[in-house]
């Protein structure tokens, strides 16, 4: 497990896409149940050390997680999530290039319990949720491109359904009409950075992931200055 930022409240660590962050039907150890034991360790507390999921990503997807380390921390943090006052940033790799080098995407999106998907419209329908994100060409390769997204909302399997619509399935997703998978399973899609004020100290919190190492593409597609960093 690799940390990228801990203080009292807040305790962020960097995803691998073969991780789920919460416990589900397959029975595996969550992240949330590492991070626990990790802290538990670390400072020897003779309980159970609190820990809060925050936000999730879908397990085939890498990066930044946080969790809050006290329950006001984690309520705080709710609502921020809750009021779009954190800032979501992902790095995608995928098949075809975007219309545009940059742009906005539009959607509706309705999701479909049974099959674990959601599907996208243009136009708004029953039981839909609208979904927004913005994005922009970072990088390319011989037969992939890197993009940059912003999300504006969280919607169930948002980027990768919308990326999608489009025409640019994420790498290795095999749900969203990309045709293989990725050797470990997982799907190039990577939660880069998170940016929000603290909600006790009131400072600005910039957390980023490195992209996984365990992928040579990455190291192929990202320009060298921004992989280091």
């Amino acid at each position: 497990m690799t940390v990228l930022y801990e203080d009292n409240h807040l305790i962020a660590v960097n995803k691998t896409s073969s991780e789920i962050v919460q416990g589900d039907k397959t029975g595996d150890t969550p992240l949330s149940e590492t991070v626990k034991q990790w802290l538990k360790a670390k400072y020897s507390k003779p309980g159970e050390a609190f820990i809060g999921v925050v936000h999730r990503l879908d397990r085939p997807v890498s990066g930044v997680v946080l969790f809050a380390k006290t329950s006001k921390a984690l309520e705080r943090m709710n609502a921020l999530f809750r009021d779009g006052q954190i800032r979501k940033t992902y790095w995608a790799i995928v098949k075809n290039p975007p219309p545009q080098p940059e742009g906005e995407l539009v959607h509706y999106l309705i999701r479909n319990e049974k099959q674990n998907k959601s599907f996208a419209t243009v136009n708004e329908k029953p039981g839909s949720k609208k979904a927004i994100l913005t994005y922009r060409l970072l990088d390319r390769s011989d037969r992939y491109f890197l993009l940059e997204i912003d999300l504006k909302t969280g919607r169930h399997h948002q980027i990768r359904c919308q990326l999608a619509a489009i025409g640019c399935p994420v790498r290795g997703d095999l749900k969203y009409g990309y045709d293989r998978s990725n050797p470990d399973g997982g799907i190039s899609l990577h939660a880069r950075r998170v940016q929000f004020i603290h909600p006790v100290s009131r400072s600005e919190i910039e957390i980023t992931a490195p992209v996984p190492e365990n992928d040579t593409l990455w190291k192929i597609i990202v320009p060298l200055t921004e992989y280091q960093s």
